[in-house]
């Protein structure tokens, strides 16, 4: 029988808790092998911000108890708790806009109906990014398009189906955008905007871990947004998920990534196509031929 939390714990929680080299040591090899990013061992301090909130929750004062606990049990919800906290969502309307335009002007020379996937959606701002673009750009026939959002933090990917932000975060879209694109909130949602349907009617969302064996997503897509996602993984771990991305690829797709990630090492695969975007090689040399 698994031990519960209460059972794991030594006592109630204090303000400090005791993190050893070993248990640091423990937790990068754990956040690695359940999710594939890569922690430095600069990123001790955020460790101990993030998981002390679990620690807490469970009443537990080492972090020796709490990976114990873990490790206990593969299947324990607790992993994606673990999971979320070490996840870092950092995220905005029309982020690196550059890609907008590119998006749109791919989109005008592509086959419809346009599928896309969005694979790090955080909070929703990029996906519902994606599909204002689409119906900026295509106007009725974006409603047949499709965005698949995903991301392995479930918290996040709640907050982004309920579609409701705050103006602060909605304060660099153009009013324009602002009046087409979102509900403005009263009585409780005061100072809060939402999503409109139809926009939010292009978007799925659903929960994918980048390195689970299969990935339940029906391809192949228009375009891959993996943007600022790659940082997080080590050198091995990109280049094996950019070689799952490849047959999930249409011929002319795109794949937009962050602005200081660099796919160099995989030119044989993917070319790069502009600012921080690139295409499968095989068609960029069909395409001169």
């Amino acid at each position: 029988m698994n031990p519960s939390p209460r059972a794991a714990a030594l006592s109630p929680a204090g303000p400090d808790f005791l993190l050893t080299d070993t248990d640091f040591a423990r937790i990068r090899l754990l956040i690695h092998q359940r999710a594939g990013i890569s922690l430095s061992v600069q990123k001790r301090q955020m460790v101990y911000s993030r998981l002390s909130r679990r620690l807490r929750e469970l009443e537990m004062r080492e972090f020796s108890a709490y990976l114990g606990f873990l490790e206990a049990d593969p299947r324990s919800h607790e992993w994606e708790l673990f999971t979320n906290a070490l996840t870092t969502n950092l995220t905005a309307f029309f982020r690196e806009a550059h890609h907008f335009p590119l998006l749109a002007e791919h989109v005008l020379q592509s086959a419809q109906p346009v599928t896309i996937w969005c694979s790090a959606a955080s909070t929703g701002e990029e996906p519902y990014s994606i599909a204002m673009t689409l119906i900026e750009t295509l106007g009725s026939r974006a409603s047949a398009c499709s965005v698949v959002a995903t991301d392995i933090d479930t918290q996040v990917l709640a907050k982004a189906v309920d579609g409701i932000f705050t103006l602060e975060q909605a304060s660099k879209l153009p009013a324009q955008r602002l009046k087409r694109f979102f509900l403005k909130g009263s009585g409780a949602h005061a100072g809060k905007v939402r999503i409109r349907p139809e926009v939010a009617a292009l978007v799925r969302f659903s929960q994918l871990n980048l390195l689970d064996p299969k990935w339940p997503l029906k391809g192949p897509f228009d375009a891959i947004f993996c943007r600022n996602v790659m940082i997080y993984f080590d050198k091995p771990t990109q280049e094996k998920i950019l070689q799952r991305f490849v047959p999930l690829m249409k011929p002319h797709a795109l794949l937009f990534a962050g602005h200081s990630e660099n796919f160099s090492f995989a030119q044989q695969t993917l070319r790069l196509r502009g600012q921080t975007v690139y295409g499968l090689a095989n068609s960029l040399s069909r395409g001169a031929a």
